[in-house]
């Protein structure tokens, strides 16, 4: 297949590497410049993965109209805040035909629209039988190096999901179908803002059964929004859900645990974000679920006190003691 990925970063140009290595004509395109032509010189991408060599068949690229002409899938690899801004700089080309496979995972902010729903509403004369989303637990640090990895893709039209799984299945790339590609979103976004929180509470000194009290109830809070919003309650039971909860709230890989951690320290957010070069999406998608919970009535008590320790200045540890002295109730 004809594919581009739009995104340098470390999950776009692992998903580039992937591709290359089923036999794809891969296009991988940066709007850096200086980017472009250090990768295209070194073979590698030192600026996020370091030391893991780039195939000459994958080209860098950094014309996005020239790269989204006439190609059979277009994954976008863009943070999810960013998502609108660069899909509307392809918004008049003719991809009736190309099916645009998202992989960020995130809430919009203003809008609340999953990223289906931006390139659906970005897209005027796209269809939804032409977009799938790609999600699950998976790290680009471990993919890369070719660890094994289960994933989801999902759509609205199943043969679509099939050509994605059949486009990035390998021996170590495992890709599960699923038909709820609303609840896939869903869990691949609001798990980032659980794994904020079990960074704060590593961060705050606090042990394992804080984290696990927290990922266990997080999964629930999750479920409960995604079913709110139309999504299906099995769908986090699965890879894109418990799966991804668990990947994102424990490995030292995640940024979003990063995030939560440092704060937990007692550094600024601010501080932390100024000096991380890759985006964390719990810290975006936190302020879309808390209008979300205020929105459709929701009750999400450890995305509340997420969104108070980083927006609002609360201290991480009273924001534990608030959740531990909660009013008693079943599970």
């Amino acid at each position: 297949m004809k594919i581009t990925v739009l995104g340098a970063g470390s999950w776009g140009t692992t998903l580039a590497l992937v591709l290359v290595g089923n036999g794809h004509d891969v296009e991988l395109w940066t709007y850096k410049t200086e980017q472009a032509l250090l990768m295209q010189a070194k073979r590698e991408n030192p600026q996020f993965m370091p030391g893991i060599p780039l195939p000459n068949e994958l080209r860098i690229v950094t014309d996005i109209e020239a790269a989204c002409t006439k190609r059979e899938m277009i994954v976008a690899a863009v943070p999810s805040q960013f998502l609108r801004s660069v899909i509307q700089r392809i918004a008049h080309l003719d991809l009736t035909k190309t099916i645009i496979c998202n992989v960020a995972k995130g809430i919009e902010n203003g809008t609340h629209m999953t990223m289906s729903e931006v390139l659906l509403d970005v897209l005027e004369h796209e269809t939804k039988d032409n977009i799938a989303i790609l999600s699950g637990p998976s790290h680009s640090e471990e993919v890369s190096k070719q660890i094994p990895t289960a994933i989801v893709a999902a759509s609205f039209k199943d043969r679509t999901a099939k050509i994605v799984q059949d486009a990035f299945m390998t021996p170590y790339f495992r890709v599960y179908l699923n038909d709820d590609i609303r609840g896939v979103e869903l869990g691949g976004a609001l798990k980032n803002v659980i794994a904020v929180a079990a960074g704060l509470s590593d961060g705050a000194g606090f042990g394992d059964n804080t984290k696990a009290a927290i990922m266990t109830r997080g999964i629930y809070e999750i479920t409960r929004l995604g079913v709110k919003l139309g999504a299906q309650p099995r769908t986090f039971a699965g890879l894109s859900g418990v799966g991804d909860l668990i990947v994102t709230c424990m490995s030292r890989h995640s940024r979003n645990r990063y995030v939560g951690e440092q704060v937990g320290k007692g550094r600024t957010l601010d501080e932390v974000l100024k000096e991380m070069v890759m985006v964390a999406e719990g810290v975006a998608t936190a302020k879309s679920a808390l209008e979300l919970e205020r929105k459709f009535k929701v009750e999400l008590p450890i995305i509340t006190e997420v969104h108070r320790v980083l927006f609002e200045g609360k201290d991480p540890r009273q924001a534990t003691r608030d959740l531990m002295t909660r009013d008693a109730k079943g599970e």
